[in-house]
């Protein structure tokens, strides 16, 4: 099946900042189980560190910090409740 990359890409991005386990000064570790080719093309992008390495985690940069908290509140955060 053919998918959009790009979508898959936020997915992922967003799920890694829920899967966080570290933050410290802007930067974050995150668990790496995630698609492989898909963590390729974040790291491609310089969101990530390179997740071919021996460590359970890879270092969100401070741009893939960002993004990732902007995609996880877009796909899915709560609506808030109205008054």
């Amino acid at each position: 099946m053919e998918y959009d990359q790009e979508k898959v890409d936020e997915a992922v991005l967003a799920l890694l900042y829920l899967t966080i386990c570290e933050l410290d000064e802007g930067e974050a570790r995150a668990w790496k189980s995630h698609d492989w080719a898909a963590l390729d093309r974040l790291h491609a992008k310089g969101y990530i560190s390179d997740p071919k390495s021996k460590a359970k985690s890879v270092v969100l940069s401070p741009e893939g910090l960002q993004r990732a908290r902007v995609l996880f509140e877009r796909h899915f955060g709560k609506a808030p409740r109205p008054k």
